[in-house]
């Protein structure tokens, strides 16, 4: 398996992205994994000097131009074919990467990646789709911020392609598919969330129907269901949240040595939930749709992001997900024809 990662992308970038990769290497050595650093061969050249690593599964393609985060998608990929996120989305075309993995701007990687890569067959928009921590342990929210409307139909595809995702990947047997609405009722929300509700109800996923915004922490659906305005509306106030809430533990902590005293003893535990909450702990996003494995990780992705990005990249391909999703559009758009 060879996975490609855009050494240039993200605000760490290149010495974390480099050092999350050599990192991966050491952490699976038992896997058939082969990692290319896309990006500008003397600067990571530099960064690898020092390190001890495989040096026969890591190589550089080297890539002049870097696709910054304040830069235009549309007007970046054209201008930009030489720049290391166009080179990864290339090499993910051409069959020389089995997936890419980048960090930096998310509207080219998802422009780059329509435009070279593709979409599946019966997928009209692809979705960005991160895992997010919940009580009941991680959920996927489909779409997290690639579409800002959505028809039904697409909703309903957000919620198959989900499906296979947490079924393949995270082992959740028979996923609970939510639709995030105003209310359960089937009769909340507007027309496309109405006529979404019905197609997705007569899928055989999982649908256990609309689900409100404090249904989410609690874990009470395994894929989140909505449109990406909706979606990245719900990502980054579960961020703000949870950055909050620590900073005003760790405050209330300092007060008193009461407070020291009982957070020593409780510092196991405190450090198990910040994991769990830890956007770094799942690597970061799908772009589900697209015909090609390409992950969009957090753009403050440190090494160990990295690392897992690398992990999750593995389990997507050697489990076959992409098929997967391609035959469930097929089943589900045979049904609909026979209806």
């Amino acid at each position: 398996m060879r996975i490609a990662v855009d050494a240039m992308g993200g605000d760490h970038a290149p010495h974390e992205i480099v050092k999350g990769c050599i990192e991966a290497l050491d952490a699976y050595k038992t896997h058939d994994i082969d990692i290319v650093l896309v990006g500008q061969q003397q600067a990571i050249e530099d960064l690898l000097q020092g390190h001890a690593y495989d040096k026969s599964r890591l190589s550089i393609e080297n890539a002049l131009q870097v696709i910054g985060n304040d830069e235009k998608p549309v007007n970046a990929i054209k201008k930009k074919k030489d720049s290391s996120m166009m080179i990864g989305l290339q090499m993910l075309k051409e069959g020389k990467a089995d997936a890419f993995i980048s960090a930096g701007n998310t509207g080219a990687l998802m422009a780059g990646a329509l435009l070279k890569v593709g979409r599946i067959e019966g997928i009209d928009r692809p979705a960005l789709a991160p895992v997010i921590p919940t009580a009941q342990g991680g959920s996927l929210l489909v779409d997290a911020g690639a579409n800002i409307e959505c028809k039904p139909e697409n909703l309903m595809q957000f919620a198959v392609m989900g499906s296979v995702y947490m079924e393949k990947v995270l082992n959740v047997i028979s996923p609970r598919i939510g639709l995030v609405n105003v209310g359960e009722e089937e009769t909340k929300g507007n027309d496309v969330i109405q006529e979404a509700y019905g197609l997705i109800k007569s899928t055989h996923l999982n649908f256990i129907g609309n689900i409100e915004a404090r249904d989410i922490p609690a874990g009470k659906a395994d894929v989140i269901v909505c449109d990406g305005f909706v979606g990245n509306v719900i990502l980054k106030l579960l961020e703000g949240i949870a950055s909050s809430l620590f900073n005003i533990l760790k405050q209330n902590i300092l007060k008193s040595w009461r407070a020291k005293l009982g957070a020593l003893l409780l510092m196991p535990t405190l450090k198990g939930l910040m994991k769990e909450w830890d956007y770094a702990e799942y690597g970061g996003a799908l772009l589900l749709g697209i015909d090609g494995l390409v992950i969009k990780a957090h753009g403050s992705s440190d090494a160990s992001a990295i690392k897992n990005a690398i992990k999750q990249a593995d389990i997507f391909v050697s489990k076959g997900v992409l098929t997967q999703i391609r035959n469930e559009i097929v089943m589900i758009e045979d049904r609909s024809n026979e209806q």
